[in-house]
């Protein structure tokens, strides 16, 4: 199977312009559901027992306790959310004549932040002043590659959006997004250990909270500015 195969395998409807388009534009309608449900969720998480901190405690913490369900559930919605943003955006790179396979590194890297939402669902952490266990090791290294592969995957998708005026328009703003996101993230995890605990969870919440802006940003953009029906492909003009 060749590589343009595997794109179309993976994202359904790409081989019809107008499928492919209406395709789009429900997986961006899903992305800003998504992230209106996770501002909800995570509110109502925070605000139920044992009321950690949001300030010095990571946001993980929220998936430990009597309601750890709520936040679990939120890790899920993240990671659906943010595959259907995927999805959406490359498949309106494609209809708008950009190289999709130069948004390799970018698709590769968001795809981990996507699946690594997941992930952390799968294997819930520790609370500070518990023993380091299994799982909550294997959510920390989730966490950190997560991390990175959105901040640098933001970066990298908002480089190649190029193209087509459709594209150009929304580069710088979401460049801008994307490099603010890069230096939350980086603040976060190179945040010396006195600093962490006490504003460790800020700063998480404010890189988490730079990369979902940068997805409903875009997708409210794509929405907005995206046609019903797919512009025919522009025919190559021959020589005489």
């Amino acid at each position: 199977m060749t590589n343009q195969q595997w794109i179309f395998f993976l994202i359904p409807g790409s081989g019809d312009r107008d499928k492919e388009l209406r395709n789009s534009r429900r997986r961006y309608s899903i992305t800003l559901i998504g992230v209106v449900l996770y501002l909800v969720l995570d509110i109502i998480a925070q605000l139920l027992p044992p009321h950690y901190s949001p300030i010095s405690q990571a946001e993980s913490d929220l998936a430990v306790g009597p309601y750890g369900f709520v936040m679990t559930v939120n890790f899920l919605n993240r990671g659906v959310l943010s595959l259907e943003f995927l999805f959406a955006l490359l498949g309106t790179a494609r209809i708008a004549g950009a190289e999709v396979s130069r948004m390799r590194t970018g698709k590769f890297l968001f795809g981990a932040w996507s699946v690594g939402a997941i992930l952390l669902a799968i294997f819930p952490t520790d609370v500070p002043a518990t023993p380091v266990s299994w799982h909550g090791l294997i959510h920390l290294v989730v966490a950190i590659v997560a991390f990175l592969g959105g901040a640098f995957g933001a970066l990298a998708l908002s480089l190649r959006l190029r193209g087509s005026p459709k594209l150009e328009a929304i580069r710088s703003f979401a460049l801008l997004i994307a490099a603010i996101s890069v230096v939350l993230c980086l603040v976060d995890l190179l945040l010396p250990a006195h600093l962490a605990a006490h504003y460790g969870g800020l700063f998480e919440r404010l890189f988490l909270g730079s990369v979902l802006v940068w997805v409903a940003a875009i997708s409210v953009y794509m929405l907005r500015s995206q046609p019903d029906t797919a512009p025919p492909p522009v025919a190559s003009s021959s020589g005489p």
